[in-house]
Formats: structure tokens, C-alpha cells, sequence
């Protein structure tokens, strides 16, 4: 008689393996494997953040914002409690002199204590404390008057352009974010 086996069987000779013949085996069954454990450092969910707490941290949040501050509190929604909170924001500018070379600058605000609701939060990191007192590469600083002016001009630059954009592809047929009819 011919006996099929597949790959998954233990091999001849061990407890549950095939027989070439002969009694049955007898012994009771192997017990099933045993769910893994996920290694300490796998937590899941905002207790991640308990390592992060008492650190200086820069979040970059989900409207564009950048934050460094020291991050007191969080919960389980991961929510966050920044003491000493500065807003840092940059923008690229060109001289009319040379404007093949552009350069970069940035600016802070204060803000003190800030509250983060968790799901704002896109990315965030420790900032390293030895390199923290040095520029951002590329970037010097400037006054925040001057840093927010380029920045809302950059940004109604953009809004001019992109309203350009959809009218072109609504003359193609195609239909902007929010621009399709109501149906009732």
C-alpha cells in the first residue's frame, strides 16, 4: 500500500511522523504552538511614548506645522503636553541679485504650554541635544515677520496656481476635490 505524504509531516522516525510500516504510534499528539510574545520594545499604540517623555521632540503636524517642545504628558489617544513649545516655520527666498542661488531661512514663536490632539500628530522624533543650538542645514535665522511674509505669499502663490490647475482639468472633463454636483 502507498502512503502520500506532504512537506508540512515530520520526518520518519519522530513522535506523529509517517511509519513504514509496523503498529500504529501510539503517542498522543504534539501540543499546538504557542503563540509568539511580541519583544517589550513592541508596544503598540501611544505607550510608545513613554520613552519619549521629558525629551525634547519636534512633531510635524497634519496642517503643515512644526513644533519643538519638551513633551510632559500624553494618553491613550496620544494626545500631547509640550512645555516650552516654539513654533518653528521656513521659507525659501531668492535676492534679485543672484537669483540662481536661493537661500533659506527660519523663525521661531514662542508658545509655552501647547496641547496636541493625537491624531494631528504626522511625525515625530527626539531632537538631539548636542546639535540642537545649531541652524537647520541650509537655513539661517530671521526675524518671524519677516519668515511669516514669505511664507503667506508662498502660500497664496500657490493657491493661484492650483486654482489655474483645476480650471485647465475641468476643461479636459476632469473634476476638482469638491467641485461635482449634488445629486438629490
Amino acid at each position: 500500500m502507498e502512503q502520500q505524504f506532504s512537506i508540512h509531516d515530520p520526518p520518519p522516525g519522530q513522535p506523529g511522523g509517517p511509519h513504514t510500516g509496523g503498529a500504529m504510534n501510539t503517542q498522543a499528539p504534539p501540543p499546538p504552538p504557542q503563540a509568539q510574545q511580541l519583544p517589550p520594545q513592541m508596544f503598540t499604540t501611544a505607550a510608545q511614548l513613554l520613552d519619549l517623555t521629558d525629551k525634547k521632540l519636534l512633531l510635524v503636524l497634519r496642517d503643515g506645522r512644526k513644533l519643538i517642545g519638551i513633551l510632559r504628558s500624553w494618553d491613550q489617544f496620544a494626545n500631547l503636553v509640550l512645555q516650552s513649545t516654539v513654533e518653528r516655520i521656513f521659507a525659501i527666498t531668492t535676492e534679485p541679485s543672484d537669483p540662481h542661488h536661493p537661500r533659506g531661512l527660519y523663525a521661531d514663536k514662542l508658545h509655552g504650554i501647547f496641547l496636541v490632539r493625537g491624531e494631528n500628530v504626522l511625525l515625530l522624533g527626539e531632537i538631539d541635544l548636542d546639535k540642537d543650538d545649531d541652524p537647520p542645514v541650509g537655513y539661517e535665522k530671521a526675524e518671524f515677520a519677516q519668515v511669516e511674509k514669505l511664507v503667506n505669499e508662498q502660500k497664496a502663490a500657490d493657491k493661484v496656481r492650483e486654482t489655474k490647475r483645476i480650471k485647465r482639468l475641468a476643461t479636459l472633463g476632469f473634476e476638482g476635490e469638491n467641485m461635482g454636483e449634488i445629486l438629490l
